[in-house]
Formats: structure tokens, sequence, C-alpha cells
């Protein structure tokens, strides 16, 4: 006979919320501890009962999924954790694995395919529709990023947000008015932080953690200037 998996649901959803439970509860071998509907109220409840399984809505009004799944991980390692998403992207799914969840399923799944999926759990697999194979394979990273997730700065947050739009080191060069040997330094300090040694790894890497990537303190817009074409290009600080 299987263990009896505790449950905690998290979910601002009360119907919702109830009705997930009454639904795990016909089973055997799965109890509903507790639920909660706050991040806060959540993250203490997985403290202090440190579940077996944890299903976390990713449309709490607390920030990004990846914000509060970091700290109900942190909350309880071991727990397994299915985020529940209106999302179904692969590259979603790709980032919140490496970040420590177990699963991640839409909101209009049925019944079953939750119940499947936490079946898989238990024997130490997991689900991904194939839906998402079709976009493509996804890799997950073997190294999850620290709490800083990379530490960017402003400028190289707009550096790498340029390179993904294609631009050519010289066109950013003039965008950001700054040398060409600048971006290069910048570049040298991003690729570090990456953990990466290529433009390529780069852009992969960064675009898969795009949504927690940190830069200090002020959004991209305040530091981007894009020059008239009277203005030459000239070195300024910008750290």
């Amino acid at each position: 006979m299987e263990d009896i998996w505790k449950v905690i649901i998290i979910d601002n959803h009360p119907a919702l919320m109830l009705g997930t439970k009454m639904i795990l509860e016909e089973t055997a071998n799965l109890s509903v501890i507790g639920t909660a509907s706050s991040v806060k109220d959540g993250v203490a409840l997985v403290a202090s009962v440190q579940p077996n399984l944890i299903l976390l809505d990713d449309a709490l009004p607390e920030g990004s999924v990846q914000s509060y799944l970091r700290q109900v991980k942190q909350a309880s390692k071991d727990s397994h954790v299915i985020v529940l998403t209106s999302d179904n992207h692969l590259s979603l799914f790709a980032g919140l694995m490496s970040m420590g969840a177990s699963g991640m399923l839409s909101k209009e799944s049925s019944p079953a395919q939750l119940l499947h999926l936490i079946s898989s759990l238990r024997q130490g697999s997991t689900v991904i529709p194939l839906s998402w194979l079709h976009q493509g394979v996804v890799p997950i990273p073997a190294e999850i990023p620290t709490d800083g997730y990379f530490d960017l700065s402003k400028i190289e947050h707009t550096i790498m947000i340029q390179i993904t739009q294609g631009f050519t080191y010289d066109k950013i060069a003039y965008m950001i008015r700054v040398s060409r040997r600048s971006v290069d330094n910048y570049l040298r300090k991003i690729y570090h932080k990456l953990g990466v040694n290529s433009r390529a790894q780069a852009i992969e890497k960064y675009t898969l953690y795009s949504h927690t990537a940190s830069f200090n303190n002020a959004p991209m817009t305040s530091i981007i200037a894009p020059p008239e074409s009277s203005v030459p290009v000239k070195e300024v600080a910008l750290d």
C-alpha cells in the first residue's frame, strides 16, 4: 500500500481550490492538509507541514510565479510542486523545472490528468503534454541561477535585450552611446555572470531566465536614450 501523501493547495480562487481538494481526497493515498490563498500564508503553511506535494497557482497577485516558487522551495526543498498555469508554453515549463518544480499542468486539464501527473511523480517521473513538445525541445540547465538570478546591472540587462533582438555590437554601442570596446567589456562580464562562453549560449540562457533576471533598481527604459543622428558616439559611465 502506498504511503499517504500530504498535500497543500495554494490558490486564490476558493471554488477551484475546494473542487481540487475534493478531487484529490477521492483517492485513498492523498490527504489535503491545508489550503492558502496568498503566498505569505502558503509559504508559512508549507514550512510548518513539509508536505509531499504542493499545488501552486501561477496567477497569485504577489509577484511572479518564479518568485513564489522559489519561496515555496526554500520553505520545503523536498516537496514536489506542481504549477497550475494558463500559460502552456514549453519555455515556461523548462524554466520552472530548473527552479525546482516537479511538473506543470494547464488549468484546463481534467481531474484524470492531474491524478495521472501525481501518480507519475510517485514513480519518479513527470508528464509533458505532446502539444508542448511540438513547440520544440527546450533544454533544462543543469545549474540553477543563484538568488541574484545573474545579478545583471541595468546596462548589462539592456545589452542582452538588444542582443536577443538581433542588433550588432556596433549598433548596440551606438544606441547606448558607448564605444565598441566598452560593449565588448560588458559582454565579458555578462558571459561570466551567465556562466557561458559564447553569444549563442548567452542568448539561450538569458532568454530562458529573462522573466527573473535581476537588474539593479531601475527599469530598462530609464537607461535607453536612442541617439539623434547628429549626436556623436562617446564614452559615458553607465555602471
